[in-house]
Formats: C-alpha cells, structure tokens, sequence
C-alpha cells in the first residue's frame, strides 16, 4: 500500500513537471516569436538610427564654425482627429562631410501616402508617361499631359464634391543619367476631375518624397527631398527632408514648420542654442 502511494505520488510529481515544462517551452516560444517579429520590424525600418552627436564633438565642430548634421523632419502624424492636431517627428541626417553653420539657408523649412482620415482613396501601380480621361456618355477622351513624363503611381482620392486623382512627376534629366526616371526631380500634379484642371505644384531643386491630405481638407502636407549636393538626385542617406503645406483652394505652397522653429531646432542639434 505505501509502494502503491509512493508510486502515485510519482506520477503526480511527474505530471506536475511535466505540465510546467510545456508551459515553460510555450513561453519561451511565445517570447522567441514576440523576438522574431520584433526584430524582423527594426530591419523593415529604412532609415538607420545614427543617434546625434556628443557635446564634445559639436564643441570641436563649432570652433571652426561647422556641423556635420542637419534636421530632417519624417512624415505628420494625426493624433487628434476631432481637433486635427498632428505631430512632426523630428530626426537628423549625417553630412557627408562637415559643412559651414551659415548654409543653413539652403534648407529653408516650409510618408503614395493614404490620407489619415475616412474618405476613400486608391492607387494604381506601374510604368506610365501619359493618362487618358474618357468619357463614356458622349464619347470624349482627353490626355492628362502634352509633354514627355514619366511616373509610376495613380492616386484616385475621393471627396463629396469631386475625384482628383494625384501623381509624382518627372519631367526632366536633372540627374544627367540620360533618362528621365524616378531618380530625377519629381513634381506632384493633381488633376480635378469636375473642374477638369490640371494643378503642378512647383519646387525647385527639391523632390516630392512622401504627402498625405490634411484632415476632412483638399490641402496637402508634402515632404520633400533636399540635392544638398546639387547633384541632380536626392539621396536619402545623407540629405535632409522638410515639410510644406499646399492650399488646394489658392494653390499656394508655404513652410509648415515656421523658420524660427526650424533654426531653434537646428540649433539644439549642433549644441549652439543658449
């Protein structure tokens, strides 16, 4: 009898060990995953974290009137959407090498992506250097460009009052490649299917690398590229991005981020703010 209750007690400890080690293996399985997925999202993550500069790097860099970052702001966040209040995350891009502290004129400040807010929109995907309108009760077509264009997304945003359909535009070789591609400068065009006018939002010696609608509104926020190098392309990896805002209605674009704001900003990072 006691061998009988010896034995069961076995069993008992052994299934209780058992039972823990499965939920020993689950959890750590759990956590591996958790890890996996983790990591495989920090390596989606295009932009590498640099982190800024030390204090007694920027000291040196400002006795001889230089830096060797400059800010770069990444795509409007709406947080708010009753009161259409958004955040600007700021970051920073690493020059390729030290420049003077007085060009930061150069980068005067004023993400294909979908508006924040419920209206319906959609996109179209491909090679393209023209774009028809046709009407099917009277029969009429109608090409969108009469110039040589090359892009590769159809935006179609959808309001209440009008379909206008958005693309990223390159009309020239600023990259003196011997084509023009979507290496070159790109321009945004929007064209209004009701008043059927075709809009080009002008930027010099800029490229248009992200924009979003602003919410329950025709206006844009478009982050652009800045050819610090003048070399006819924007390089993500070392050259800076800045945000502006277009009034659809007074077709007007114009700094969102004041220069006052922009020159506090630029000033903490280089360690020269007093």
């Amino acid at each position: 009898m006691k061998k009988e209750k010896i034995k069961n007690y076995n069993q008992i400890i052994l299934a209780i060990l058992g039972t823990l080690g499965i939920i020993i293996i689950i959890f750590f399985s759990i956590r591996l995953v958790i890890l996996v997925i983790s990591e495989s999202a920090r390596n989606d993550y295009n932009e590498e974290e640099t982190g800024i500069l030390s204090n007694e790097k920027v000291e040196t860099l400002q006795k001889e009137n230089k830096r060797l970052q400059i800010i770069s702001y990444r795509n409007p966040e709406l947080i708010d959407t009753i009161n259409s209040i958004y955040i600007i995350p700021v970051s920073h891009k690493n020059l390729d090498e030290p420049e003077d502290t007085g060009l930061l004129n150069l980068i005067e400040t004023p993400n294909k992506n979908k508006s924040n807010d419920k209206r319906y929109s959609n996109q179209f995907y491909g090679e393209f250097n023209n774009l028809i309108i046709y009407n099917q009760k009277n029969g009429k077509n109608h090409k969108l460009f009469n110039k040589r264009v090359n892009f590769d997304q159809i935006h179609t945003e959808y309001f209440s009052d009008d379909i206008l359909l958005l693309f990223e535009v390159a009309e020239k070789d600023t990259y003196k490649d011997g084509v023009i591609n979507l290496l070159d400068f790109k321009s945004l065009y929007i064209y209004s299917i009701k008043e059927k006018i075709l809009r080009k939002i002008k930027n010099e010696k800029m490229d248009v690398i992200s924009y979003m609608f602003f919410n329950n509104s025709k206006n844009l926020i478009i982050r652009y590229g800045i050819d610090k190098n003048s070399n006819g392309k924007y390089d993500k990896s070392s050259e800076p991005t800045i945000i502006k805002k277009y009034d659809y209605q007074k077709d007007k674009l114009s700094d969102l981020i004041d220069k006052k704001t922009n020159q506090d900003i630029q000033e903490l990072l280089e360690g020269t703010k007093k």
